[in-house]
């Protein structure tokens, strides 16, 4: 595998993407279908995690639509392609889904395919302000599983 180079620092290239990423962000099926993930899936164990994947299950087309745009993001950072601490430190909501789904990611990718997050885990293993924001999300969805115990 080519080694990959990274961007030792930001320029207007990083600064441009991450805004027209975050426009697309707010076109209304994706708004949508963010705050759809955000608000209504908590996933305790692995079999939730993998409800999702079946085109059945009613948050299906918001888990593509949204993980699919993460993963696409934070390949962007892992490929050299954006400075990614940069990116990151502007678009941190995936590493909230990537979060929700962490615990259970063997299952995910033994049912769903070995690819499954591997952008947002290299981006929450790998990066500065990518191990911060994981954390942060980390603590905050243990402590709204366990008060809606």
């Amino acid at each position: 595998m080519p080694t990959i180079i990274l961007k030792e620092s930001p320029d207007h290239h990083d600064a441009e993407l991450v805004i027209r990423l975050y426009e697309l962000r707010r076109e209304p099926v994706m708004r949508e279908s963010r705050h759809a993930l955000a608000t209504q899936f908590w996933p305790r164990s692995a079999e939730d995690v993998l409800a999702l994947t079946k085109a059945d299950h009613p948050l299906n087309a918001a888990w593509r639509q949204v993980g699919g745009y993460w993963e696409m993001v934070y390949g962007m950072a892992r490929h050299g392609i954006v400075h990614a601490d940069f990116l990151v430190d502007n678009n941190g909501e995936g590493l909230m889904l990537f979060a929700k789904v962490e615990p259970y990611l063997d299952a995910l990718r033994a049912q769903a395919g070995p690819r499954a997050f591997r952008s947002a885990e290299w981006v929450a293993r790998e990066t500065e302000m990518g191990r911060t924001i994981a954390e942060m999300f980390r603590g905050r969805i243990a402590a709204r599983l366990k008060a809606a115990k």
